[in-house]
């Protein structure tokens, strides 16, 4: 007798389920004989046989080609039973596929194809030998196939990425993946793949994967940027363990994470929006994310590529009382204030220069005007399941109101506006003092609101915040345990390679807990 091989995958297609259900007739001797000799004579070859008791019915697998034929001999062969109400109904599902193998740990496969959206409609176990035969339908077959193939074998495990915005962050994120995934193939056994690169226009995909040649693919695209070609695109392609990375400020798109969620994706984003949005949405994602099993996760929306968000959590889950974070949370504007503060250059003339380093968002205003701190600023307070709004927010707008509707040409044509307003300030500080953007998150943290201002001061240039150089980040978090000695994180806080690096440390984070 040949030994099964442990790595062997049957895999059988075109099959159908032929179902048989009634409600006194399960245990009764003679029912599984009938059906079979009623198939056999009818010529049609039997497979596997599962019977559900808590849906009082047989289940039985069949070529799919004799699905119709076995459906009408077994009410021929049952017709007494089902007038008098025994067999209440005898029916086919097709377009099912088996996957038979040996599982040591056959709850973890279930587990991850769970994860995956995959649900088998039959399974049969003989437990003596660890063999599992599973029926999944066949627009899931290769999916399922691809997931038992990586959980019972060293294969590495395939992560479907889906980058949506390809400007600065999310360029550089996809020439890293690139650059880094055969280190990760041969270091984590995960098979990072980009197959879809969008933009605000359109979307292009690539089943086996993008390589360097990505941008000239996304070029000639011809689908519409439309998160449903996306969702199509993975289903159609049978696609396991999708993440999608959103590195865009787009308003509009953070409105698609819930049917991402819904549709087998987890997320990934350096997109503040949603996290800022009215308590009640972000409330309802966490809701969908949870029902669903998936994963958000959000580390460059506060201080790039330091670890400050996942700090913050593991000190609130642990029961310690944050009493206050306070420091600078924008790399730009610590770029321009350092810099400011330091050299005899014009104010206009330091934004310019933020703008050409790539620190700035796209619309140099969205720093400017303090709504990138304040965003920051209030992710932060609902980590601490604070229920604050955005409108709580004390903010000190930089850009003057003559500025503020204005397109973004203009505004970067009239930026000398700004210079005179600027210097008075910087000259109207006391002696050894540098001007310092902050956001301060501060009050009774253990209320349903903390207080939450984000302003321009003016700090001793020997103080911690005074010390900051280049567009470095500080943030100080004071706890109860510490007391006035607060827990400093200080880094970089601004910059593509930075936030694209913190983009990736999640993504791997994500694909290691699939």
């Amino acid at each position: 007798m040949n030994k099964i091989n442990a790595n062997e995958i049957k895999f059988l297609k075109n099959r159908s389920i032929i179902k048989f259900e009634g409600e006194d007739f399960l245990g009764e001797i003679g029912i599984d004989g009938r059906i079979f000799k009623a198939l056999t004579l009818a010529r049609i070859s039997v497979g596997v046989i599962s019977q559900q008791a808590i849906e009082n019915g047989l289940s039985i697998l069949v070529q799919e080609a004799d699905s119709e034929k076995a459906v009408n001999c077994l009410i021929d062969e049952f017709e007494a039973e089902r007038k008098s109400g025994k067999v209440s109904q005898i029916y086919s599902i097709n377009n099912v596929s088996v996957i038979g193998f040996v599982a040591e740990d056959f709850n973890k496969v279930l587990a991850e194809l769970a994860r995956n959206n995959v649900f088998p409609l039959l399974l049969n176990q003989i437990a003596s030998e660890k063999r599992v035969n599973i029926v999944v339908t066949s627009s899931q077959d290769e999916k399922a196939k691809n997931i038992i193939e990586s959980e019972i074998s060293k294969k590495p495990k395939t992560v479907h990425l889906a980058i949506i915005g390809h400007g600065n962050v999310g360029k550089t994120l996809i020439e890293q993946v690139l650059h880094s995934s055969e280190e990760i193939r041969r270091r984590k056994k995960i098979d990072l793949k980009v197959v879809a690169v969008a933009n605000s226009r359109k979307i292009a995909f690539n089943k086996k994967g993008f390589d360097s040649n990505w941008n000239d693919e996304v070029l000639t695209a011809e689908s519409p940027s439309d998160i449903q070609e996306l969702i199509k695109f993975s289903k159609e392609n049978q696609l396991e363990n999708l993440i999608v990375v959103d590195n865009t400020a787009s308003k509009d798109f953070v409105h698609n994470y819930h049917a991402l969620a819904e549709n087998g994706f987890d997320l990934v984003s350096s997109n503040k929006i949603f996290n800022t949005l009215p308590i009640e949405e972000y409330r309802q994602l966490r809701y969908t994310l949870n029902k669903n099993n998936r994963r958000y996760l959000y580390e460059t929306n506060v201080g790039a590529g330091l670890p400050l968000i996942d700090t913050i959590k593991l000190l609130h889950l642990s029961g310690e009382n944050i009493t206050r974070i306070k420091g600078v949370f924008s790399g730009t504007l610590s770029y321009v204030f350092n810099n400011f503060s330091l050299r005899d250059d014009k104010f206009s003339t330091i934004i310019n220069e933020a703008l050409e380093k790539g620190y700035t968002e796209p619309d140099p205003r969205e720093d400017l005007s303090g709504n990138d701190v304040a965003r920051k600023l209030l992710i932060l307070a609902r980590e601490l399941d604070l229920i604050n709004e955005f409108d709580d927010i004390n903010i000190q707008n930089l850009v003057p109101g003559s500025l503020l509707s204005v397109s973004k040409p203009e505004f970067l044509l009239r930026l000398e506006e700004l210079d005179e307003e600027y210097q008075k300030i910087k000259e109207n500080q006391e002696e050894g003092h540098v001007l310092r953007y902050v956001g301060d998150l501060h009050g009774d943290l253990q209320k349903d609101k903390g207080e939450l201002d984000v302003k321009l001061i003016s700090v001793p240039a020997t103080s911690a915040l005074g010390q900051l150089k280049g567009s470095d980040s500080i943030f100080e978090i004071y706890t109860e345990s510490y007391g006035e000695n607060p827990i400093v994180i200080m880094g970089a806080g601004a910059g593509a390679q930075v936030t694209a690096r913190g983009v990736f440390g999640d993504i791997l984070r994500v694909s290691e807990t699939k």
